[in-house]
């Protein structure tokens, strides 16, 4: 042990020398053959902390201070904490901190200020005593301020006692000392890793960096940018990103370390204990230039000092206050930048460096061999998890594949007290303890791991983990909800995917509880537990669906027409619009797959379809009680009288005819001169014939593209834009009356049709050889691609054997694509031949469509689910088909007949198969 500095109190053990200050390095007797493994410094004191857990002192004692009757210039152990052992201490100004193995904290010393913790009204204990009140939060770090403390529980609270003329407890108001530890609530919530404390200020660093700071800030010693004390803990956000590993106080300034060996100082300056070559005071943490180059491991601040260990060079930095001889220069100048520690470090075995220490004014440097010293400094470096430090609202700084990895490992079958005691933690205490408001982001990594641990995804924890959880999730508030959707927007898919499907089982366990039967009591509590998780998934929807990182069917809960009557769902939901008087899935549309959807839709149209009925008999009924004899009697369906020949003009005649209302009744179909009763197969028919009919080169009304056999609409053409209105309306009623028709449409229409945007990928579709060259231009990596391509803001098209240039945009002929503006080019092409070439067409189109089918149902459809209801599946079972079929006139299935016929039916073509579907009515 090397010691240096003020020894006029003995308080660097050296026993009774001469020297009052001791100028370099002097090696301390006392410790030979004795592992030292903590030293803390006070203003006139020091305590030493052995290995074996034995805690020595020497100094002065005139406040009892040393923990025993007399002051001591050689380490005298404490007797009364022999039967303890210590594993941490730490001096204030007059007063000291130990810390045993059980968690428990010993105070000694000046009382006065309250800062020993007790209950006593005696200015000065001389003997240790135990600090009762934290008898329960087993402390696992303790320090001291000149007349305050902290001690920092496993749970992550911080305690703090004493003196608060400067708000250095952090409890929200100064002024009158606490003789009772408190916990500091704003901070409640956050994993904290270190405490430290200065004369009046206070700081707690977090896992991954985060520094708040508290008390005295007079000389800018909190690195606020201001000089005002702070009541409350106050976040450094300039240091947010640099990922601070340690943060030690002086009695005005601070010093913090950085994972990469980087010193920030801030403070206090008049002694030069900043490093930063001036006297000036720093209110922001300015890095010392002096120390840049050099990875530094450790820090220490004295009174008006600091220390600096550099392992490369295996030297001691320091600067600051010299008058005691602190700064261990053979010297008593002070230092306004870093000067190294006189001494032969690498000369000696001895002088490798372990750990160093300062306080009050004096130095200490624990020296060890320098074989153990690289193992040990070895096995720290091991592991480092690369972001643990990079924790921001984009990043999160935590893999949750590894806290998974960890739990699992943790969480076994073979140990079942342990996984008790887990959940009974989580469920008791953790959980219940979530803020809605955390006070730091860093409070937020729970979110992510907690979900990880296998006791979630048991169905026996559903209602006491899984469920609380969620609701804690859904209740945070605004900002601290942003920043965990950003970070799950970031997690691996698979992982997000893991908690999607947790929370699905959940919503199915609940459903299946509802179904089976609980009791009365109990509905409105499993109601809200169903509510919670819903609510829940709905914001992983929202974060999937903005982020795209999983399919939106994977969201689908496929048992719901299992467990739920859909319709009477459906139809609770309408009826309570604008109240949340009961739960109902359909708030929930992403969890319904298409078949629930087509249900939903079914559902709706029978509902519409039924009041449109009642509304024509009720005026049918009213009509014939009105004064002068009865009006012409309204029909209850939407009836259609067409002739084959001339099946578009028939129905454009009735169409236009009818009214908004005649749209919503059911659909009936009359082919002139035909007795057939439209029990659905007419009406098939006739879809197939009109949509042939308007399709058809003949009108011009849709472009026929080869390559991928699909049409869109032509941007120019001679037909009136009813014509188009015509079709969206036949589109229209096919849906609201569960008719599948052929249209050959790519899904950019189904697109449009639910307001949502074409992109590049649909333009692959309709037109494959265009969407390629696009692609490649997107994906061209050399920096020449307005020589290569040779393209501007143009798109040549084709009208009637008549090629034309158009620009795509405002003078575009004269914009050429390049590197920079070849996204803005591919979007503006795609915009072009989905919206502006085909607007008028296109509107013409949606409000015919929308005069039968829109409403709230239509939004529940994705465009791949809304195609696949206008133009059915292209995958077909005909095996069920041949089971579903039933048989009229004394025939069924094993009649010798009908089995001919679909052994001859099941070695068609499908085009054939098709074709002979076509001809049943």
């Amino acid at each position: 042990m090397l010691c240096w500095g003020n020894a006029s109190y003995g308080q660097l053990g050296l026993g009774g020398i001469d020297e009052e200050i001791v100028v370099a390095p002097r090696k301390c007797e006392f410790f030979n053959g004795r592992v030292v493994r903590d030293v803390g410094c006070g203003q006139r004191h020091t305590v030493f902390l052995l290995g074996d857990g034995t805690v020595y002192t020497c100094g002065c004692n005139d406040l009892g201070q040393l923990g025993h009757e007399k002051a001591r210039k050689k380490p005298e152990q404490v007797v009364a904490l022999d039967a303890q052992n210590i594993i941490a201490v730490s001096c204030g100004e007059s007063h000291t901190l130990a810390l045993n193995d059980k968690g428990q904290v010993f105070a000694w010393g000046q009382a006065t200020d309250g800062q020993l913790g007790l209950t006593n009204i005696e200015d000065c204990i001389r003997v240790p005593r135990t600090v009762k009140c934290l008898s329960e939060a087993h402390i696992v770090q303790v320090t001291c301020g000149y007349r305050h403390s902290l001690a920092l529980s496993r749970k992550g609270q911080i305690f703090s006692w004493g003196q608060n003329r400067y708000g250095q407890l952090g409890l929200g108001k100064e002024g009158n000392g606490v003789s009772t530890p408190q916990v500091i609530q704003s901070l409640l919530g956050i994993p904290f890793a270190q405490i430290a404390a200065g004369g009046a200020h206070s700081f707690g660093l977090t896992l991954s960096g985060a520094v708040f700071g508290w008390g005295r800030n007079k000389f800018g010693q909190l690195g606020l940018n201001d000089d005002k004390d702070r009541c409350f803990p106050s976040l450094l956000k300039t240091l947010r990103s640099q990922k601070v590993v340690y943060i030690c106080c002086g009695e005005d300034h601070t010093a913090a370390l950085t994972k990469e060996g980087g010193v920030f100082t801030f403070g206090a300056g008049g002694y030069g204990q900043l490093g930063h070559n001036t006297t000036n005071h720093e209110v922001n943490p300015r890095k010392v230039f002096e120390l840049m180059g050099n990875v530094v491991t450790q820090i220490v601040c004295g009174r008006q000092h600091s220390l600096a260990f550099i392992p490369s060079s295996g030297k001691i930095d320091s600067f600051g206050l010299g008058g005691n001889g602190q700064l261990g220069t053979r010297s008593t100048c002070n230092r306004k930048s870093p000067a190294p520690v006189k001494g032969q470090w690498r000369a000696e075995p001895f002088y490798c460096v372990k750990r160093i220490y300062a306080g009050g004014d004096q130095s200490f440097a624990h020296c060890q061999c320098p074989q153990v010293c690289v193992y040990t400094q070895a096995k720290k470096n091991r592991f480092y998890y690369p972001d643990h430090y990079s924790t921001s609202s984009k990043c999160s700084g935590v893999d949750a594949s590894i806290a998974r990895i960890l739990f699992h490992r943790l969480i076994q079958p073979e140990y079942p007290c342990i996984s008790q005691q887990v959940a009974a933690s989580l469920e008791k205490n953790l959980i219940p303890s979530l803020s809605s408001s955390p006070p730091d982001i860093e409070a937020l990594r729970l979110y992510l791991t907690l979900p990880q641990c296998p006791l979630f995804s048991d169905p026996n924890m559903y209602i006491t983990l899984a469920i609380p959880f969620a609701k804690a999730v859904i209740s945070l508030k605004c900002a601290p909800i942003k920043v965990l959707e950003n970070w799950w927007s970031r997690l691996d898919p698979a992982v997000f995917q893991g908690l999607m499907e947790l929370y699905k089982e959940v919503v199915v366990y609940l459903l299946r509880m509802l179904k089976v039967g609980i009791p009365p009591s109990e509905h409105r509590i499993f109601n809200c537990f169903l509510s919670i998780c819903l609510n829940f998934l709905e914001i992983l929807h929202s974060v999937s669906t903005v982020n795209v990182i999983t399919h939106y069917d994977k969201f689908y809960i496929h048992e719901l027409e299992e467990l739920v009557d859909i319709r009477s769902d459906y139809i609770t939901w309408i009826q309570q619009q604008g109240m949340d008087s009961q739960v109902t899935l359909c708030k929930y549309p992403f969890i319904f797959d298409a078949q629930a959807k087509t249900t939903l839709l079914q559902t709706d149209a029978v509902i519409q379809m039924q009041m449109a009925v009642d509304q024509a008999q009720r005026q049918n009924l009213s009509s014939f009680f009105l004064p002068g004899g009865v009006a012409e009697s309204v029909h209850p369906c939407l009836i259609l009288i067409v002739r084959r020949e001339n099946v578009v003009g028939d129905t454009m005649e009735v169409l236009r005819k009818s009214k908004n209302v005649d749209y919503k009744k059911p659909l009936k179909v009359i082919f002139v001169g035909e007795e057939a009763v439209d029990a659905g197969g007419v009406r098939k028919e006739f879809f197939l014939l009109i949509m042939k009919e308007l399709l058809h080169p003949k009108y011009g009304m849709f472009r026929y593209y080869e390559e991928s056999r699909l049409i869109w609409f032509a941007d120019k053409t001679f037909e009136d834009v009813d014509l188009f209105h015509l079709v969206g309306v036949v589109c229209g009623l096919a849906i609201y009356n569960l008719t599948i028709i052929e249209l050959h449409f790519p899904v950019a229409l189904y697109k449009k049709l639910l307001k949502k945007m074409c992109t590049l990928e649909d333009l692959k579709e309709l037109m494959p050889d265009v969407g390629r060259s696009l692609q490649q231009l997107l994906d061209y990596s050399e920096n020449d691609v307005e020589d290569t391509f040779c393209l501007n803001f143009t798109i040549t098209v084709e009208n009637f054997g008549a090629t034309e240039v158009l620009e795509l945009v405002p003078n575009g002929m004269n914009i050429s694509v390049n590197n920079h503006n070849r996204q803005d080019f591919v979007n503006a092409y795609v915009d072009y031949i989905f919206n502006k070439s085909v607007a008028p067409l296109f509107n013409a189109f949606y409000a015919g469509f929308h005069k039968v089918c829109g409403g709230k149902v239509l939004e529940l459809f994705q465009p791949n689910e809304l195609q696949a209801m206008v133009i059915g599946s292209t995958t077909y079972d005909w095996k069920e088909l041949e089971k579903s079929a039933e048989y009229k006139g004394g025939y069924w299935a094993e009649h010798p007949t009908i089995k001919l016929f679909w052994e001859v039916f099941h070695e068609l073509s499908l085009e054939k198969k098709k074709q002979f579907l076509r001809k049943c009515k």
